[in-house]
């Protein structure tokens, strides 16, 4: 995996908004929000680049630990009851723009379906 604009805030080196940090995961405001609440999870100390490459074998501690922060944020940001989406996107035609697997925690506002 190549060096991501993740990687770099992870490390410090670009500033964000940073509302969640742990060993394993880091939670920062997205800079192009598309709800009022807008978080991008990721994982910190293993660097996997869509969701093809998981291993469950290896990474099942630290999805869960994605998971706990995303609930943890929700409730934080108060749309843990009102409701939230998570979002991971695979791929070019997903969206996905940063080949750092991360998750979209989005809420605040109804969300409409089907999604695109």
């Amino acid at each position: 995996m190549g060096e991501t604009i993740f990687s770099k805030i992870i490390r410090k080196e670009i500033p964000a908004h940073i509302v969640y940090e742990t060993d394993e995961v880091l939670a920062f405001k997205d800079i192009n929000p598309q709800a009022p609440v807008h978080v991008i999870i990721i994982p910190k100390i293993t660097e996997i680049e869509t969701t093809r490459d998981i291993d469950p074998k290896k990474h099942t501690k630290l999805l869960g630990a994605l998971y706990e922060a995303a609930n943890k944020i929700a409730k934080e940001m108060k749309v843990h009851e009102t409701g939230f989406r998570l979002v991971l996107n695979c791929g070019p035609d997903s969206g996905q723009e940063v080949y750092h697997l991360h998750m979209h925690l989005l809420g605040g506002r109804k969300m409409n379906w089907p999604p695109g």
